[in-house]
């Protein structure tokens, strides 16, 4: 089994910056990919960033610029660094990670979620 525990999450102004980060451990072998959603009230989960083991990204429109992925393999962890916040980006943050087990099966994991709460 495998767990992502997700934390940095909080209330901040506008303008302002939080990190999140997602640790996983348990039965892995290998992450492909680690991934951060995002769900507002009444709205859709929604892709806000993705990298690669190699290091590869992708972001949502809205957050180029402000918004950056990264990750340390050697620890299993992703970090998502969110600069210049807008109250728009307030939401549920989730983490995902394509995992490759220890049994080398490839399943994806998601973490339990922080709050991001952005105040204008």
């Amino acid at each position: 089994q495998v767990q992502l525990v997700e934390s940095g999450g909080g209330l901040v102004q506008a303008g302002g910056s939080l990190r999140l980060s997602c640790a996983a451990s348990g039965s892995i072998f290998s992450i492909n990919v680690m991934g951060w959603y995002r769900q507002a009230p009444g709205k859709q989960r929604e892709l806000v960033a993705a990298i690669t083991s190699g290091g590869s990204t992708n972001y949502a429109d809205s957050v180029k610029g402000r918004f950056t992925i990264s990750r340390d393999n050697a620890k299993n962890t992703g970090y998502l660094q969110m600069n210049n916040l807008k109250p728009d980006d307030t939401a549920v943050y989730y983490c995902n990670a394509e995992v490759l087990t220890s049994s080398l099966y490839k399943v994806t994991y998601w973490g339990q979620g922080t709050q991001v709460t952005v105040s204008s």
